[in-house]
């Protein structure tokens, strides 16, 4: 959420088209592609069969992305490490866990750990999890292939007895402190929402998943988070049915919520197949929805 998208890169209106091939340049056209193809064949081929060689999958993960991803010296944990474990188990392979910090913007993450690897030597993975599935993110990136979306995020309130619902729905929240998660879209629509109406009452935490917990621990009435991070809190909570958990679409943030998949380097088109097999017999034969339950979370159709 708080990894920002830049606008896709179009051809700008008026810009020209090449004109029409004649005979000669069309059939050296097709001969360079075909030639181009049989080497995409050949190369996608080579790299599917070295993972069968190593034995593994590198997996990239958010480090501390629960409660999808957490990875540090005991390994990783989260509903995404589990899933890409099952991918990896369909496909016959081990995993290799690539864990990293989230950088600057999404396109720093698909550099650093899809298309070209980090500058210090970390990476690339084969196959990296939580990727917004996103037009204008698919349009500027052609290194990549976006791949099975599997997951919605929505925002939502959590409260627990006041604000009601029906204060929730006509923002009436006037002396209410609200939290949000510092830097994202939810932090913003809070603090610029009717002009600045509640930015003094908003408290923002490092951390979705703290602004979450200040509301189970009392610090503050109501927290603007993901359904996710709200379940996650909740799981082990005594008394949880009687918390509040409130979709709500604020001016500013995603209306309909942002879908994740999976990403992979282009030109790997039976990885891609493979990947895309895996993930829907899993969706298919409900594990998708088992991890998710095991993690206290509801799987959100993408």
């Amino acid at each position: 959420m708080s990894r920002s998208m830049s606008a896709m890169g179009r051809r700008q209106p008026g810009e020209a088209l090449s004109a029409a091939p004649g005979p000669l340049m069309r059939r050296r056209h097709l001969l360079l592609a075909g030639a181009a193809t049989a080497m995409t064949a050949g190369t996608a081929w080579a790299e599917l069969a070295d993972l069968r060689e190593r034995g593994s999958l590198k997996v990239a993960l958010y480090r501390n992305h629960l409660p999808f991803s957490e990875g540090g010296a005991q390994g990783v944990s989260g509903a995404d490490a589990a899933l890409a474990k099952a991918l990896a188990e369909r496909l016959r392979l081990g995993v290799q866990w690539l864990p990293f910090e989230a950088g600057e913007n999404m396109g720093d993450d698909l550099r650093n750990m899809v298309w070209r690897g980090h500058y210090l030597g970390y990476g690339p993975a084969d196959l990296m999890m939580q990727v917004p599935i996103d037009r204008h993110l698919i349009g500027e990136t052609r290194q990549v292939e976006f791949l099975m979306p599997y997951y919605r995020h929505r925002l939502v309130w959590l409260t627990r007895g006041v604000p009601s619902r029906a204060d929730l729905r006509s923002m009436s929240l006037d002396g209410v402190t609200l939290a949000a998660e510092t830097g994202t879209a939810a932090a913003a629509a809070l603090l610029g929402y009717g002009g600045g109406r509640f930015r003094n009452a908003v408290r923002l935490s490092s951390t979705g998943l703290d602004a979450a917990r200040g509301v189970v621990d009392g610090k503050w009435p109501a927290a603007y988070v993901t359904q996710a991070q709200a379940e996650f809190v909740l799981k082990d909570v005594a008394g949880a049915s009687d918390y509040l958990v409130e979709p709500a679409s604020l001016p500013g943030t995603p209306q309909n919520g942002w879908v994740v998949g999976l990403a992979i380097k282009s030109g790997q088109p039976e990885l891609a197949q493979a990947l895309g097999q895996a993930m829907k017999a899993l969706q298919e034969d409900g594990t998708v929805a088992r991890i998710w339950r095991e993690h206290g979370l509801t799987l959100l159709a993408p």
